[in-house]
């Protein structure tokens, strides 16, 4: 993907503060953090969202994804650490390449995650469960 980028980073055509690197993630501060030691962990193939990775890559992701938390953490010692990956912009993806947010949280960083809860009758939780299900079953 010519115009990505965290291909461009990938490949070192643009610069970027990498604090770890394997051979299918990279993981480096985010230029436009909400706090100190917010941080992407990315696939280095090009992958638009969750929905493309193979559990191989899905799998090396949330090890960095991890390994990349607990570094934030020691590093600067938040209260509270948000992790957080969106598909598609309607969930709030603005660059179109697999990645995950590791962001440190303090009380009142301004940082807001909220959703009107909704609280489903038990019988629909059981037939979304049921749809998933076989979802799953399928492939």
């Amino acid at each position: 993907m010519t115009d990505c980028v965290f291909c461009k980073i990938v490949e070192r055509k643009i610069p970027a503060s990498v604090v770890y690197e394997d051979g299918e993630t990279i993981a480096f501060m985010d230029i436009g953090a909400v706090n100190p030691g917010h941080t992407l962990v990315v696939a280095k193939p090009h992958v638009e969202n969750v929905f493309g990775l193979d559990d191989t890559l899905a799998a090396r992701l949330a090890q960095t994804t991890a390994r990349v938390a607990r570094a934030v953490q020691r590093a600067f010692q938040p209260p509270g650490m948000s992790v957080y990956q969106a598909n598609g912009v309607p969930a709030g993806q603005t660059v179109m390449h697999y990645h995950v947010h590791v962001v440190p949280r303090w009380e009142k960083d301004g940082m807001d995650l909220v959703w009107p809860v909704k609280n489903p009758p038990r019988e629909e939780l059981a037939a979304n469960a049921e749809k998933i299900k076989a979802a799953l079953a399928a492939g």
